[in-house]
């Protein structure tokens, strides 16, 4: 619990003391609880024996060859834990779970809506002996309303969210945001609200509760303007490629080579464009003077603007638009990415030496504390590495793990 302070192997987080029960899998769940554990919490990842996360199979590409080898996607979001095996369908592999769930501060669970309460493990069924406990549920649509049992994957919440009908080019088919937003998007706000429900339940009376986040309302919330421009227009908004609806220029252009992206997000930009491109004539048209008249008269400015970049090289494009202070970016890649000395000097790529799939590079946390930083302490574990460990550190015996074996809780190897 709280205040009881373990081993964080290195500087202690702002979480350090805090077990977090993770009986999550595939990306939603193991996102937010690998931000706990980054935090400093210590996290226990519960796995079905024989076969663990699903994503532990998503493979190629991985880390490491043969049977020893770890699926890059498994590792992205499970650094930082430990894994136990653990048959929840059995009696004997619930009631372990029961006893972790005693000790535990917060328990995150993503399976399907009812699963949990089936087996006798859902919140009303732990808080009498954990009255502090923060238990997180996710799920596709929430445990309420009309769809709370229907199927819910990324692809299907980022169409149904409205993500891609505002995403591919005008015209164009919908396309699918490259990184499965919905998840990581809930898990994000599953996490916030675990730290705000944690923090309450410090400045309360010690009372924990349950929290239910959804795929569905994540999406819903994270269309904020697009959403508003609806609201206030009456007009559902469209695919636009990479150009904003409220501002332009704001978006890609094509060069000889490749592809530079401007980003004119005030008047004060405007002049310096024109200046960039050598255009004096786009600064003294009375049409793109404000960024009102430039989004209403887009269809007059974009094609002389594509017209400008197609004459020079992204190289060229960037030199003249730093030399007049516009703001630009090229169009990177992964590689290019995290070849960035600004990321670097971040401390953005995080390094393990994993002991049967050897070195790993995934992304690190983005959070950064004065006092209490965020580590990458751990590997992201190998399936069942630590059942015994934990279950030993929990009072479990030779005689209770031989006995575990035995009633087919965890695995005999």
């Amino acid at each position: 619990m709280v205040g009881e302070a373990r081993d964080s192997e290195g500087d202690a987080g702002p979480l350090d003391g805090l077990t977090v029960l993770d009986a999550s899998r595939v990306l939603v769940g193991p996102f937010c609880t690998m931000q706990l554990g980054d935090l400093g919490a210590e996290v226990i990842k519960v796995e079905r024996p024989g076969e663990g996360d699903q994503t532990r199979t998503w493979r190629p590409p991985a880390f490491g060859e043969g049977d020893d080898a770890q699926s890059a996607y498994y590792a992205s979001v499970n650094r930082n834990k430990r894994s136990v095996e653990l048959n929840l369908a059995s009696d004997a592999g619930r009631a372990v779970f029961r006893d972790l769930a005693c000790e535990a501060d917060v328990i995150v669970e993503n399976f399907r809506v009812g699963k949990m309460a089936d087996w006798g493990l859902d919140y009303p069924d732990l808080v009498e002996e954990n009255p502090g406990l923060i238990y997180c549920a996710i799920s596709g649509y929430g445990e309420w309303g009309p769809d709370r049992d229907e199927p819910a994957y990324d692809i299907m919440m980022q169409a149904r969210g409205g993500f891609m009908s505002i995403t591919g080019e005008e015209g164009g088919a919908p396309v699918r945001i490259g990184v499965a937003l919905a998840d990581v998007g809930a898990g994000m706000y599953a996490t916030q609200a675990i730290l705000a429900a944690l923090l309450e339940r410090e400045l309360g009376d010690g009372a924990g509760q349950k929290i239910d986040v959804s795929l569905l309302d994540g999406q819903a919330a994270w269309t904020s303007y697009m959403a508003a421009n609806y609201f206030a227009s009456g007009e559902p908004p469209g695919r636009m490629g990479s150009k904003h609806p409220n501002i332009t220029p704001y978006q890609a252009f094509e060069t000889r080579d490749g592809y530079v992206v401007v980003a004119c997000a005030s008047d004060a930009f405007w002049p310096r464009l024109c200046e960039a491109l050598d255009r004096p004539d786009l600064l003294a048209d009375e049409r793109f003077e404000t960024n009102e008249k430039r989004v209403r008269n887009r269809d007059a400015l974009d094609p002389a603007l594509d017209a400008a970049f197609a004459e020079l090289t992204t190289a060229e494009a960037l030199d003249r638009l730093g030399e007049h202070g516009v703001p630009a970016s090229p169009v990177r890649d992964m590689a290019e990415v995290f070849d960035d000395p600004q990321l670097a000097a971040r401390g953005m790529v995080a390094e393990f030496d994993h002991p049967t799939a050897g070195p790993m590079r995934v992304p690190g946390s983005p959070m950064h504390f004065s006092r209490t930083p965020t580590t990458a302490r751990r590997h992201p574990p190998s399936l069942g590495e630590h059942t015994e460990a934990v279950l030993r550190e929990y009072g479990y015996g030779d005689g209770d793990l031989a006995e575990l074996k035995n009633r087919g809780a965890i695995p005999d190897r």
